[in-house]
């Protein structure tokens, strides 16, 4: 009986992994509507017009390199990179640039700095326009939440109680 059981355990699990389904991907969908998570990299890129590669890092929700329109500007390399996760900092953003003399400079911004304009040319002088090879940075920290709280005591108590049971039988016999 238990070797039944067993065997149908294994075939479920091998049948669930073997069938399961990318609910993501559109048949027909260009290459850019797919988001490859597992990757770094995102092409966002206009054929119409001159593109950009940038950086994104930190807490936002797809980190990594971006080919953008050189028309973007960070409202717009924030909605490509997912937003901000709920524990960035939007009042301590950094945009890091390297000079054509190696030299680097750091912008630092502030998400309400450019957050009512929709033209970028009305956006003032202290949020720059976008560059080649600019590295946007959002600034967070992690949060706990309840179940973060949670999970961490039941972990811990479970824990406790399995190796004070194990001290028990140990002793007992």
């Amino acid at each position: 009986m238990k070797r039944l059981l067993l065997l149908i355990a294994v075939i479920l699990f091998f049948k669930i992994n073997l069938f399961a389904q990318n609910q993501d991907i559109q048949i027909g969908a260009g290459l850019n509507a797919n988001r490859l998570t597992t990757t770094g990299f995102f092409d966002y890129s206009d054929p119409q017009a001159v593109n950009i590669k940038v950086a994104v890092w930190g807490f936002v929700r797809y980190p990594g390199k971006y080919i953008i329109p050189a028309y973007s500007n960070v409202n717009d390399l924030l909605s490509y990179a997912g937003g901000p996760t709920d524990a960035a900092h939007l009042d301590n953003l950094k945009l890091y640039r390297t000079n054509k003399d190696s030299s680097q400079t750091i912008f630092n911004l502030h998400y309400k700095d450019f957050l009512n304009y929709a033209d970028v040319n009305t956006v003032p002088a202290r949020v720059p326009k976008l560059m080649p090879g600019d590295i946007l940075l959002v600034t967070g920290e992690p949060r706990l939440y309840f179940s973060n709280y949670f999970s961490i005591i039941v972990t811990t108590v479970s824990t406790l109680i399995s190796i004070a049971t194990l001290v028990y039988l140990i002793v007992k016999k």
